[in-house]
This record gives C-alpha cells, structure tokens and sequence, in this order.
C-alpha cells in the first residue's frame, strides 16, 4: 500500500538529508566491491559489508543517527543489483546522483510505526519524526516493512502488511473462465466460450502527443545542459522539462489507473483467466532502415500506450491473491490467431485480415475474439487437435529487468564514495 506524506520543512530537510546519506552508502558499497576484486582479486559479499558498520559509523558519526537495520537494506540493495548482474539479469551497478537515488527502506517494525486502520493517518519513523499521511488500503494488518520514496518533488510511504488470511476469508472466489487476447486498436478481446466482449484501447499516449510534442519544442528553444562543456541548464529550460514531465507522467497515471480498474472487473467475475505469454520487448524492437520503418514505429508506439506488460501482470497479481489460476498459453506452440476453436485447423493469415474464417469448418469470428477462444479452449484441455494440460503451461512467475542509472555520477558525489568505501574493507 502507498500512501502520501505531508511533512513539514524541517522534517522534509531531514529526509532529504537521510536520503542524501543513503545514496553516498550505496555508492561507496558498490565502489568498495569493484576496488577490492579489481586491486586485490577479493569479492566482497554483503555479509562482509554489513559487519563493517559498527566501524564504518565510528568514523562517519553522521551515520550514527540513521537505524542499522535501514543501512543494512541499503547495503541489501547492492547486494541484490551485484546478484542481478552476475546472472545476466541487469546491467553493471553503477553510481547513482541523488536523482537516480529515490530512497530508502525499513527492513523491520523496529524503525517504524504506522498510526493508521488503513486510511489515512500518521507515520513515525526513527530519528525523523511524526508525519501525516493520506491514502486508503483495501486491506489492512500487521506493517512488515516500509519504503521511503521520493518522486517529482513528493514524498510516499510504500508499507507492506500481513492480510493474506485477511484476504481469503472476505474474498468469495468467483467461477468465471475466460481468454483474453491483447491487441492494439481492442486492448482486450475476452470471451468464456459464448459470451465475447471488447475493451476498446484508451489511446492516452495518442491524445496527448500533440500537447507533448509542442512543450517539447519549446523546451528546445532553451538552453540545454552540457556536461562535457560544463554549461548548465537555464532557469527556462528547467521549467519547460518540468512542463513535459508533468504531461508524460499524467498520461502514465491515466494509463495506471485505467489498468487497475479495468483488472478489478475481470478479476471480479472470474478465477481462471488464460492468455498468450508475448514477449513485448521483442515485439516494440526498433525495426531496421527501410520503406516500413516507419509503420513499425507506429506499431511499437500502439503497443507501448495499451501497456501489455501492466494489463498482464496487473491482471495475474489479482487473480492470485484471491486464490484463483492465471495462465500465459505459449503462443508459438499454440498459435492462437492462426488456430481454429472450433476444429483445430491452423491456417497463416497475416495482420491485415481481421476476421477469422476456417476453411475446414467454415467458422466466422473476430480474429482477436478467435484467439482468446484458442486460448481458453487450450487452458482447459478441450482445444480440438491439441492434448493439453495445465502443466504445459507457464505458471511461474517471470523476473523483470530493470533499467540501469543512464547518466553518469557527479565527479563530487564520487569523491565521497571513493572516500566512505575505505572504511568498508
């Protein structure tokens, strides 16, 4: 659950501060781990760390004031990004300025306390103080852990609780199967074998382009930064960036939200949902020069402003939590816009013909409605020329990559850490 933090000056200048401290410990963990194998062939792990801050703290008494358990997260944190990188799941650590650093996390009750039944109320947190907060939970138990964040100039909470036998008892499971299909112009096609339905794609990232594409030029009118020639960005380019920001994260927002609300009504009728595993960042890859480059682009753009990823794991994350299946049908095993539901027959037809039509069984559908067919048919073992079963499907959850820090670390925060990390060897 997230909820909104109100704090006052000074407790805001004490959390830009802890957040500041927090950064520089990251850094300087990720510097100690390269130098140490780099000059003397020595990995270091995180238990190596973790037992060098009673002494890391005695000489940088700054850190005195901040909770153990919230600097052995941090340490965690590295730890966890090394882990990603050894198993070719992410990219290298890197440094991180302060923009790139969002925040900080209480492992344990020990560093906070929620006063709160789940809407709104008041956080305290050690060594920082008493703040409001405003948000509602849909439900609500024992706070675990807590996450300090810092996003376009505000401040959030993000608190895990204990509610899964809360959950399961107030849930009724609903008895509901369905397909759906995912494309671009019906972000969704379901259907439970009768009954067919579509939801039309909400188009935010297309109706707002305009707006963006014309606070982007006016932002470049202005004076942009330049590192290497050490020109820093005018007061003017500053508040034409933050009027872009401000479209592109309204229209995520809108996005975010329709998603949600869209996965609450699916997830409110039916427990068993089927649909393909599609590989979306294969799909939005940027298409070679030539004549069709530019549909293509058009194409990733349609697919990237419907959110597959979201809708998909927004949908399983629901469907789970009250108990119910969700299963990813492997597309280029089963094939379902190529496949009949009805007789099985397999028949190529390319993107441009939006109507499924069997030429053995003579079955007229919508393509994407056809689909979504395959897929429960297939879910539920009666899909006619397939011997199916549940455990042909991909149950599992699947691990997302995360993008690297693109921008480089200031010549003065790197300082720092190279300084702090000699105290972590």
């Amino acid at each position: 659950m997230t909820f909104r933090l109100y704090p006052n000056d000074k407790t805001e200048s004490i959390l830009r501060y802890h957040r500041k401290l927090h950064k520089d410990l990251y850094n300087a963990a990720v510097n100690n781990r390269f130098t140490q194998y780099q000059k003397f062939n020595h990995k270091v792990d995180y238990f190596e760390q973790q037992n060098c801050l009673p002494a890391f703290k005695e000489v940088w008494t700054e850190y005195k004031q901040l909770p153990s358990h919230a600097l052995q997260a941090t340490l965690k944190r590295v730890d966890f990004s090394f882990e990603r990188w050894f198993k070719k799941l992410g990219k290298r650590p890197k440094f991180k300025s302060i923009r790139h650093y969002s925040g900080w996390t209480y492992p344990d009750s020990a560093g906070f306390k929620v006063e709160s039944n789940g809407k709104n109320g008041y956080l305290n947190l050690s060594k920082i103080g008493r703040i409001q907060m405003r948000g509602q939970a849909k439900y609500w138990g024992k706070p675990t852990t807590c996450t300090i964040l810092y996003r376009n100039g505000k401040w959030y909470a993000s608190i895990t609780v204990n509610v899964l036998d809360q959950v399961l008892k107030s849930e009724i499971l609903p008895v509901g199967a369905i397909g759906i299909d995912l494309g671009c112009k019906a972000a969704l096609s379901i259907t439970d074998g009768e009954n067919h339905q579509q939801v039309d794609a909400p188009k935010f990232l297309r109706n707002a382009e305009h707006l963006i594409k014309k606070a982007s030029s006016y932002k470049r009118r202005k004076r942009a930064p330049n590192r290497k020639k050490e020109i820093k960005a005018s007061r003017r380019f500053k508040k034409a960036q933050a009027s872009v920001s401000k479209l592109t994260r309204k229209v995520a927002n809108q996005r975010q939200n329709w998603v949600h609300q869209v996965a609450i009504e699916i997830v409110g009728c039916n427990s068993f949902i089927a649909t393909e595993k599609l590989e979306v960042k294969n799909m939005t890859a940027k298409a070679k020069k030539g004549k069709r480059a530019p549909q293509k682009a058009g194409l990733n753009k349609s697919i990237l402003d419907v959110g597959f990823n979201m809708l998909r794991s927004t949908i399983k994350y629901k469907v789970e939590q009250i108990g119910g299946v969700f299963i990813e049908v492997p597309t280029r095993q089963v094939k379902p816009s190529q496949t009949c539901p009805k007789c099985g027959n397999q028949h190529k037809k390319t993107l441009d013909i939006r109507v499924h039509q069997c030429g053995a069984c003579g079955y007229l559908q919508d393509r994407d409605v056809a689909a979504a067919e395959v897929m429960l048919y297939w879910a539920k073992g009666s899909l006619p020329g397939f011997g199916t079963s549940l455990a042909d499907a991909d149950l599992a959850s699947s691990t997302s990559r995360t993008r690297a820090p693109s921008r480089k670390y200031e010549a003065t925060g790197g300082k720092e850490a190279s300084e702090i990390s000699k105290q972590l060897c």
